[in-house]
């Protein structure tokens, strides 16, 4: 996942909000559509997060014998240096990666 997300930016961005009314032809619809897969996103980088710092789990409990390991704090850099899910979500969407239906215009 992390080779398409680095050329966005890390930080906020100004939009103009007409960006996102052009696909849908509402607002709203198209933020709903930006939140789920932002939510979408941030469930994956999460799972693959914790399953990459579950190597690095130990069974001991001993506090004597925690040490400072330099790879899972290098793994836990490279997350925080990642753009956030909804700047991700939004890139998606307004390059129509983003797969959406609305089952009620479908039926109409």
């Amino acid at each position: 996942m992390s080779n398409s997300k680095s050329v966005l930016a890390n930080s906020t961005v100004t939009r103009d909000v007409r960006e996102f009314d052009i696909k849908t032809d509402n607002i709203y619809e198209s933020i709903v559509i930006i939140s789920k897969r932002a939510n979408q996103i941030a469930n994956n980088l999460k799972e693959e997060l914790h399953g990459k710092l579950a190597e690095f789990a130990s069974s001991n409990d001993n506090l004597e014998e925690i040490f400072e390991n330099r790879e899972q704090i290098e793994i836990s850099k490279h997350y925080e240096r990642m753009p956030k899910p909804s700047l991700i979500a939004i890139d998606e969407f307004l390059n129509d990666k983003v797969y959406y239906r609305n089952p009620a215009k479908e039926q109409n």
